[in-house]
């Protein structure tokens, strides 16, 4: 089939990569230049394991192109997805839908057979039901289906995510073609019984923002359950694994430490708070927000670990932050913790000396006052603490022995809970977390 994806940004690229591996022909569509010139020559601007390679072969093959113009994308297909991202608006919790309704109003207008728009941002229920009536007013003589395929991709593995999902949500209006046409699309996957669940848009845009907010919760109830096990004397690592055994609750996600960021669990919970009170059904939600307050609290305490090992201030402190990626097999620093930490512990007094296997040049544009390190063993010369708050293969798996010749204090604390404790302090490292 020969489909438009509408935005080339993480989502966007690579679904329109993934679409052309299951053999259709994909035209994308990105309105930024520079980023477009990027992806039409094969190159990935952010980092995705195995996506380069995905996307430089269909690039290369023809069965991908990437252009700027909505009047070639109206052309080209009668299928489009829709992909653009949905950030937090400035100063509010809900869901900023401008580059949503801006795919819609520059696409419709142009269409001359009727289409399908599917839509894979996540969004505040209750968007395909306003955009339909919006397409409604933009089309002419035409009709445009819209229907909802929430993605459910995870950051280090959003190529294997794609091409062999979990499951496949498609949310849709009676009377339309869009279940028979997504399961044209997806056949393969279809053929691999991955399960079609076939609901309406309102559902479907639920299906994901509830995905989202349990595993925020899994994350900050775990959380909450640490600051218990810090003021009882407990093993919040114990409890996990010995809970975790319950088929009902599952050890993933149950990982106690710094908490969750990204650019997805804390606007996506925020948005759905949000739309709640909009639909008068604020107090159902009302246990996100402690959900929210505890993700935070938790970035607060590692910053009071590391003043307390520094002998109560920060004040002309040199430390060394191992991570600024929100997650390993990322470069993604939208809401990252380690950066926040890093952040608050720079305006404390502290040298903070900062080292990501691949997030540093996002680093530098967020943060360009703090200082960057080549390596890891550069970020710890001289530092009085180390903090590990990323949780990369390089790090967990660091020689403490080596790792103490370059310190100036041997103190260590494990933001993500991934260190062998006994391996640390037998080298006379102060272990916390």
């Amino acid at each position: 089939m020969r489909i438009v994806v509408l935005g080339l940004g993480y989502l966007g690229a690579t679904h329109a990569a993934c679409m052309a591996e299951l053999g259709h022909e994909v035209l994308g569509i990105e309105v930024i230049s520079e980023k477009r010139a990027q992806l039409a020559a094969g190159e990935v601007p952010f980092y995705e394991p195995g996506l380069p390679d995905l996307l430089k072969r269909h690039i290369e093959s023809g069965r991908l192109r990437v252009s700027g113009s909505y009047t070639e994308a109206a052309e080209f297909a009668d299928v489009f997805f829709i992909a653009v991202g949905t950030p937090q608006k400035k100063g509010e919790y809900s869901a900023d839908l401008s580059y949503v309704n801006a795919a819609v109003e520059e696409l419709v207008p142009l269409l001359t057979r009727d289409s399908l728009i599917l839509g894979k941002s996540t969004v505040p229920v209750g968007t395909a039901q306003a955009l339909t009536e919006r397409a409604d007013e933009l089309a002419k003589d035409i009709v445009v289906e819209i229907a909802w395929n929430p993605e459910f991709l995870r950051e280090g593995f959003a190529v294997e995510d794609t091409l062999h999902p979990d499951r496949i949500v498609l949310g849709v209006f009676p009377g339309g073609n869009a279940e028979e046409i997504s399961r044209q699309l997806y056949s393969s996957m279809i053929d691999e019984e991955i399960p079609f669940i076939v609901t309406d848009p309102p559902t479907a845009e639920l299906v994901k923002t509830s995905a989202n907010a349990f595993l925020a919760t899994k994350i900050s109830f775990i959380n909450a359950i640490a600051e218990v096990c810090d003021a009882a004397g407990a093993d919040v690592r114990a409890i996990a694994d010995a809970i975790g055994y319950d088929a009902r609750i599952g050890r993933r996600f149950l990982n106690a430490g710094l908490g969750f960021g990204g650019g997805c669990l804390p606007k996506d919970i925020r948005a759905f708070m949000a739309r709640a009170g909009e639909l008068g059904a604020a107090e159902a939600l009302t246990f996100l927000r402690e959900v929210d307050n505890v993700n935070m609290r938790r970035r607060t305490r590692i910053v009071e670990l590391a003043r307390e090992v520094c002998s109560g201030t920060l004040l002309g402190k040199r430390i060394a932050i191992l991570g600024a990626a929100f997650k390993p097999e990322s470069d993604d620093v939208r809401d990252s913790p380690a950066l926040n930490v890093a952040g608050q512990i720079q305006l404390q007094g502290a040298s903070v000396s900062v080292y990501d296997p691949k997030a540093m040049d996002n680093s530098r544009k967020l943060f360009p006052t703090l200082d960057y390190a080549t390596s890891a063993i550069e970020a710890c010369g001289s530092a009085d603490a180390v903090l590990l708050l990323t949780e990369w293969p390089e790090f967990v798996n660091v020689d403490p022995e080596m790792l103490r010749k370059v310190v100036r204090q041997q103190n260590i604390i494990d933001g993500r809970m991934c260190l062998d404790r006994d391996a640390w302090e037998s080298v006379g490292w102060t272990y916390r977390t």
